[in-house]
């Protein structure tokens, strides 16, 4: 979907190379995640917008028909049945860009990657 083969420097320059309507849903996830996890980072990673605090955090990116977020939702049952319907290959999720993008429930899926990836730090600090 994006006019240019160059990987984006940042995520502002990755959001420039999509029309106004996914643009706006863009600045949107990113609005969403930044709120949920105010101390995290913005960098691209893999090509895609991507947020980190103590590791990757989240990854998106928009595709022909849908926006794609990852990682998978792992280990909090009601969450996962929350995502369930927009589950794509390998449990990565997929937002449908003719459907309301559920922003709410992509600051909880944030807020419990915050929660994942700040457990794990700890479990390495206290390894060592």
């Amino acid at each position: 979907m994006r006019a240019s083969r160059k990987p984006p420097r940042d995520i502002d320059e990755y959001i420039e190379g999509f029309p106004v309507n996914v643009r706006q849903i863009l600045e949107k996830i990113r609005k969403t995640v930044a709120t949920a996890a105010p101390r995290a980072e913005e960098t691209i990673k893999y090509g895609m917008p991507t947020f980190t605090l103590n590791g990757n955090l989240v990854h998106f990116a928009a595709f022909k028909e849908h926006i794609g977020f990852f990682p998978p939702i792992k280990g909090d049952k009601a969450l996962m049945a929350a995502v369930s319907a927009f589950a794509g290959p390998k449990g990565n999720l997929k937002f449908p860009l003719d459907a309301p993008i559920p922003y709410a429930l992509i600051g909880k899926i944030v807020k419990l990657r915050v929660e994942e990836t700040r457990n794990r730090a700890e479990a390495k600090r206290k390894k060592r």
